[in-house]
């Protein structure tokens, strides 16, 4: 499982020109799911997530997570994350989940992580052509992989 994060001071996200969540301070959560992810690999990057000191404290320095400050999470499927490009220009997605499988795991992601942190957590629409809009803050982009811990 991958997770691309990114901090924002907002984000929002619509479908076909209609609003369908938004955010304020917090994290912007790309989510990617492989065929072999299981409930570990949830339970690794939720906490990763969560606890990560990407956030500035009264100081100004990165030392505080998202709990401390009390953000939001937006949480988007993007199977993309699996993209392979080793060989021609054309992206192979082989490694990433079939969509009933991805369904499942990425719902049981935003429901342990709202159970984790007791933070807002909203999401997009799965498998849904979707437009975001977000201010980044910092920037700051971490990428996590569950199968690759670095």
């Amino acid at each position: 499982m991958r997770a691309l994060i990114q901090r924002v001071t907002k984000a929002s996200l619509s479908v076909d020109n209609t609003l369908i969540s938004q955010i304020q301070l917090g994290l912007v959560i790309y989510l990617g799911v492989e065929s072999e992810d299981v409930e570990e690999d949830i339970n690794y990057l939720v906490k990763k997530c969560s606890q990560l000191r990407i956030f500035n404290d009264a100081d100004g320095k990165m030392n505080a997570s998202i709990m401390d400050v009390q953000g939001d999470f937006m949480v988007i499927s993007q199977f993309t994350l699996h993209a392979k490009t080793k060989k021609g220009n054309r992206p192979s997605f082989i490694r990433a989940a079939n969509p009933d499988y991805a369904f499942k795991l990425y719902e049981d992601f935003k429901d342990i992580l709202k159970r984790y942190c007791g933070l807002n957590v909203v999401s997009g629409v799965f498998g849904a052509h979707m437009q975001i809009e977000q201010s980044n803050n910092g920037p700051v982009s971490i990428w996590l992989d569950s199968k690759n811990k670095e």
